[in-house]
């Protein structure tokens, strides 16, 4: 029978399950109802030290969120890119995996400073004078890899009780409720994001999903394109070639898509990027001054691909990019079933078109002298007068001059910095692949 102190008070319960359905009602995003859900729960009375919560992530580039609460000290979160190989040694030795790798729902211990450690997190644990320890594995149904993992900690002398771990097993079902609507809006925004850029993603959430429906903006516009392309597709085969483009996008397309800039769409081996600026001088040249600065580290970093592919005995990669500034359409089309968000219009057709002279000149970035005017007119050189297909009258075209050009690459390390892997994604990741990893069972290998 539960004593008075062990009692859970059941009023405040149904408030953290009422606020977790209020949350996901208003559509709040899953730190922030970690957030709110770890302080509600501290404050309706369960001793808590430390909860750790992962969520499986469908996203090109991530595959987990993990969040770590510490009574006092908030919350930390891990959400990394990812990466190939099997999971750290840590992670083999971790009740996380003990779980999977059982298929089991839910692992308790009890935490003793003098017992040696079952698990190395226990090791931290102790630091925190954590006492009991339960892990739970909770999917989100539907036969997918979504779901959510994690663990409750605390630090009370005679650990959890039966009451205790009975409101925890029944708030846990309410935050799975309420954190799949958030992973699930989540999801709709990573595809959006990842797949028609940051502005656009946003418009398509916001409703502006007719077609037809769309701005006139204005806007520094650039367009790239790799040279060689279709020999080398004819060479290198699919998967060497498909490598050859990533490294290509990283190198070239990725400074265009920071700083005010985002890639609008990818067009086989080229791409659309553009900087949107009010219709003022002022704007005008703080977008044409960003498109151009990435169009110089851009620049740099292919110089420094093609000397990395030199010493590995591969080619050199090529390119062209063409720099423009002016009135774009911004919106929906295609057929009524089937959209696509991009932009369109004149100043379109002539940034393509300026991109083809790099063909014909010996430079990789060719520029219209409206661009170059608002990136202050000096430090060009002047290639010539040039009549471009559909353009009545011709247009003089401009090289940036790049003999003295100094260029701070500050997006160096930007996605180094994603590339470690997190015990969160470790965790989701083994839980995807487990059966097709055929991962050993514990009695197999040494487990601490």
């Amino acid at each position: 029978m539960a004593s008075m102190h062990d009692e859970i008070s059941e009023i405040l319960l149904d408030q953290v399950a009422d606020w977790l359905t209020k949350s996901s009602l208003a559509g709040d995003d899953l730190e922030t109802m970690v957030r709110g859900f770890c302080e509600r729960l501290a404050a309706a009375g369960l001793p808590l030290a430390r909860v750790h919560l992962s969520f499986s992530m469908l996203h090109p580039l991530y595959d987990a969120l993990g969040f770590t609460w510490e009574r006092g000290r908030g919350i930390e979160v891990e959400g990394l890119r990812k990466k190939d190989g099997l999971p750290s040694e840590r992670f083999l030795r971790s009740p996380y995996y003990h779980l999977l790798n059982h298929k089991l729902e839910h692992l308790r211990r009890r935490i003793d400073p003098a017992v040696p450690s079952e698990f190395p997190i226990f090791d931290d644990l102790k630091l925190m004078g954590v006492t009991d320890y339960m892990a739970f594995v909770h999917p989100f149904g539907g036969g997918t890899s979504q779901g959510m993992i994690g663990s409750w900690s605390t630090d009370r002398a005679t650990g959890f009780s039966e009451s205790m771990i009975a409101a925890l097993l029944r708030i846990q079902n309410h935050l799975a409720v309420a954190t799949k609507m958030a992973v699930l809006n989540k999801l709709a925004d990573n595809m959006l994001t990842t797949y028609l850029g940051s502005d656009a993603g946003k418009r398509v959430l916001n409703g502006q999903i007719k077609r037809g429906e769309g701005d006139t903006i204005r806007a520094a516009l650039v367009m790239g394109d790799m040279r060689g392309s279709t020999r080398l597709a004819e060479t290198a085969g699919r998967e060497g070639y498909i490598d050859v483009l990533n490294q290509f996008f990283d190198a070239v397309a990725a400074p265009f898509n920071r700083f005010g800039g985002q890639i609008l769409s990818f067009l086989g081996d080229g791409f659309l990027a553009v900087y949107p600026c009010e219709r003022h001088r002022a704007p005008s040249a703080i977008a044409c001054q960003a498109a151009l600065s990435a169009a110089l580290k851009a620049n740099a970093r292919v110089a420094e691909l093609n000397r990395k592919r030199q010493q590995h005995g591969a080619g050199e990669i090529r390119y062209g990019i063409g720099l423009h500034v002016g009135n774009v359409m911004f919106g929906n089309v295609g057929l009524s079933d089937r959209l696509t968000f991009s932009a369109f219009g004149s100043a379109v057709n002539e940034v393509q078109r300026l991109q083809l002279l790099t063909k014909k000149y010996p430079y990789q970035l060719v520029a219209s002298k409206e661009f170059a005017n608002y990136c202050g007119g000096d430090g060009w050189l002047t290639l010539g007068r040039e009549r471009l297909a559909g353009v009545r009258q011709k247009l003089t075209v401009l090289s940036p001059d790049l003999t003295d050009a100094a260029v701070v690459d500050d997006d160096v390390g930007a996605g180094e910095a994603h590339d470690r892997m997190s015990d969160a994604e470790q965790v989701m990741i083994l839980h995807r692949d487990r059966d097709r990893l055929h991962l050993p069972v514990a009695g197999q290998q040494e487990l601490l």
